[in-house]
């Protein structure tokens, strides 16, 4: 792989993190507003409408899991799908329990704590009935969003990813600046 291809990789998953950091912003608060009715709050820890976990998170399915589907014909990708879902279901609950743990050790509590209400959890770090939805959810990103943005980067120019990634980072860049520095 060429330097230049590197790049583009690069600039392509900057993107894909800042898409489902998003999609995962909005899941949680749709979660939050519509289905707990527990009312609306910004379930990031950053000030802006992302959640970096879910970002990092799908980035992990779409280097790890996503080249088992990507490319094979329907046949193959039918018979993935078990194998797909407990993969992302699996990856997810590690990366959700990892986090806690990180969170604990900057003395800050974990924004998923409500997770003792659930019959089957550990520690109220990581519980059984989010991580089915992680699965589902990743299994639906690899199989549905992620062959859609692959066609919309494809039809991007080099300099337009570029420019979309650089503009992706300074944003992040800032609320990181605002967030841990200012606020």
């Amino acid at each position: 792989m060429t330097k230049e291809m590197k790049m583009r990789k690069f600039f392509e998953l900057t993107l894909f993190f800042m898409v489902y950091a998003m999609i995962g912003w909005a899941y949680e608060v749709f979660l939050e507003t519509c289905i707990y009715q527990w009312g609306f709050s910004n379930r990031g820890v950053l000030f802006g409408p992302w959640l970096p976990v879910y970002g990092f998170g799908t980035l992990i399915f779409i280097l790890l899991w996503y080249p088992l589907i990507k490319g094979k014909d329907r046949t193959r990708k039918a018979k993935m799908l078990p194998v797909i879902f407990l993969l992302t279901m699996l990856t997810a609950t590690a990366i959700e329990l990892g986090t806690t743990y990180l969170f604990e050790l900057a003395g800050k509590p974990w924004p998923w704590q409500t997770y003792a209400d659930y019959s089957i959890n550990f520690q109220a770090r990581i519980a059984l009935n989010p991580s089915i939805r992680f699965g589902l959810g990743g299994t639906a990103f690899l199989y549905v969003v992620q062959p859609a943005l692959d066609k919309i980067t494809e039809k991007l120019t080099e300099k337009k990813i570029k420019v979309i990634a650089l503009i992706i980072l300074s944003v992040l860049a800032c609320d990181m600046i605002y967030t841990f520095i200012i606020k």
